[in-house]
């Protein structure tokens, strides 16, 4: 398992077109094993301290997914073109969530530099929230 620095950018534009975002720079750990690359962290945003984050980056079909452990506990999909359910259980309760994911782009440039790029629309209990984008850059601590 190899040290590594995350950098998480997300973006979220409401119905109104509020646009709020959000940045998470931590240190966290990557390994690539049978062709999958995983990337664990710490949570560090507010409101969501004591979860873990996983992530699966799959090349071939390129595919994400998102797993939180802990005080948050989530299993998401993000496959271009489709739209992928969860539930999203928070120490207030859980709810139903659904993803339709418009863009992914996965770039690895080498064993330690990795960039995701995700587009998607967010509903929740089946009504939709938002428009959002994440952007994720995996380097060398």
């Amino acid at each position: 398992m190899n040290t590594v620095t995350i950098r998480v950018k997300g973006t979220q534009r409401d119905g109104t077109g509020e646009e709020n975002a959000i940045e998470l720079v931590t240190v966290g750990h990557s390994q690539v094993k049978n062709g999958v690359y995983y990337i664990t962290y710490q949570e560090h945003v507010s409101g969501m301290e004591g979860s873990t984050t996983l992530l699966k980056i799959y090349s071939e079909p390129a595919s994400l997914c998102l797993v939180r452990m802990g005080a948050f506990e989530q299993k998401q999909e993000f496959i271009p073109g489709e739209k992928t359910y969860c539930t999203y259980v928070t120490p207030y309760g859980s709810m139903k969530m659904a993803v339709a994911t418009r863009l992914l782009r996965i770039s690895r440039e080498s064993t330690q530099t990795t960039e995701v790029e995700v587009q998607y629309d967010l509903e929740i209990n089946g009504h939709w929230q938002s428009a959002n984008s994440l952007l994720i850059s995996v380097g060398d601590c």
